[in-house]
């Protein structure tokens, strides 16, 4: 799977349970998963360059902008486990799992 394949997926991940941990959790926990919208519309601005960008010039563009979405998840799964919400930050921590993988085989 190329680089760019794999980077549409994760971002479908991040939609995917963006929305079902909106059906979920508690009104309470917006501005957590409003983190996780954030780090997806990152991820989206780049979404129809990404198979354009030539293989030695990958690292170099879309390093910050995976950097910038893993944080966001990051901060969103901290405040969800702070606020005892353990299920949704282990599947937050999943997702930046996936954003931390493809940054390593940039």
């Amino acid at each position: 799977m190329t680089i760019s394949e794999r980077y549409r997926q994760l971002l479908e991940q991040i939609d995917h349970q963006s929305d079902r941990l909106y059906e979920t959790l508690p009104e309470s926990t917006v501005s957590a998963l409003r983190l996780v919208d954030i780090a997806a519309e990152e991820l989206q601005d780049w979404v129809e360059s990404v198979g354009e960008i030539p293989q030695f010039q990958l690292e170099v563009k879309l390093s910050p902008v995976l950097l910038k979405a893993h944080a966001d998840l990051d901060r969103a799964r901290v405040w969800l486990e702070q606020n005892d919400h353990q299920k949704a930050s282990e599947t937050i921590w999943e997702l930046e799992q996936g954003v931390y993988r493809l940054l390593n085989d940039l």
